[in-house]
């Protein structure tokens, strides 16, 4: 069972994409829950404190059968359970082992090691990876959601690790887990040749330019944050705002939003407090700096699709 709709020429980034049929009407009732864990197909992803169990060299993740042997006792030692969905084969869960000691963990779920996501995307297809994005995510938020931010009695888990509930009678506040917003964006000048505006971020490396980013504020639009953004770290001011691509970026609950933006002065004026340095790369300049360090942004991160659909462009 996949999620309907084609994609078409959509961009794909890391951790998108997913496949899973999150099943949003049916986590609610218990006994579907308790069924699909049950069932012959479910399934089971381990984790410890955010990183997933792999094993082997390039590394693949653990991903056990729900009715398998080793099953039982990672289910009772996990922290929390969380329902993810379901596939073509059955439910798909994901169990917090950040209580016990990395190598219990590891031992129970049948690995060799620990190992962040980011680590050995580049091996994953993009629906696996957004699969144990998504498990990090769920398990983090449980893990970070224990207490009421209200009134800081303890929560307790439902809707298959969707909800937590106060259990504070007086407030009974309900916590759904959330995402932060965050801009990213390449600036191109308005006048011939044609440049981008690339920043070197504090603790970067002296060559480490990268597209500029920054989190949305309260009650503002995507596109004012493009703006804001780009003049408090840079003093450039960006007029036309364009919508690209987003990503999920479960590190721990962002979502990256990506813009082309265009620059309607270009003095720049670096804040010195996030950014320490900032320039206008031509296309040119831009493809020796790929050369120089190898590779253009991370290979996971939407930065990198930015950048380089703006060099595949002629104009």
């Amino acid at each position: 069972m996949t999620a309907p709709g084609a994609r078409g020429r959509e961009a794909v980034m890391a951790y998108s994409g997913g496949t899973i049929d999150r099943a949003s009407n049916q986590r609610t009732d218990p006994a579907f829950l308790g069924a699909t864990l049950a069932a012959p197909g479910a399934r089971l992803i381990p984790m410890w404190q955010d990183r997933c169990v792999v094993s082997g060299e390039p590394a693949v993740p653990a991903i056990l059968a729900a009715a398998g042997a080793g099953a039982g006792a990672i289910l009772e030692a996990a922290a929390e359970t969380v329902f993810l969905g379901l596939d073509d084969d059955g439910g798909v869960f994901a169990a917090d082992l950040s209580p016990l000691e990395e190598s219990r963990a590891v031992e129970l779920a049948g690995g060799d090691r620990a190992l962040d996501v980011r680590g050995f995307v580049g091996t994953l297809r993009p629906p696996e990876a957004a699969l144990l994005g998504y498990a990090r995510g769920m398990l983090y938020w449980n893990r970070h959601q224990r207490y009421c931010g209200t009134c800081g009695s303890r929560t307790s888990s439902g809707h298959g690790g969707h909800l937590r509930s106060c259990q504070n009678p007086q407030c009974a506040r309900l916590h759904f887990p959330k995402v932060e917003p965050a801009v990213i964006m390449l600036v191109e000048s308005s006048r011939p040749p044609r440049r981008c505006l690339l920043a070197r971020h504090r603790g970067s490396a002296p060559d480490g330019f990268s597209t500029l980013a920054g989190f949305v504020d309260v009650s503002e639009s995507l596109e004012d944050a493009v703006r804001r953004e780009v003049a408090e770290e840079t003093g450039v001011v960006v007029e036309t705002v364009t919508y690209l691509a987003s990503q999920g970026w479960p590190f721990p609950s962002g979502l990256m939003v990506g813009f082309r933006a265009t620059a309607v002065t270009e003095e720049i004026t670096v804040d010195a407090e996030e950014v320490i340095e900032a320039r206008w790369f031509t296309r040119g300049q831009l493809r020796e700096l790929a050369a120089s360090r190898g590779r253009l942004g991370r290979e996971d991160s939407i930065g990198r699709y930015l950048l380089h659909s703006w060099l595949a462009e002629t104009r």
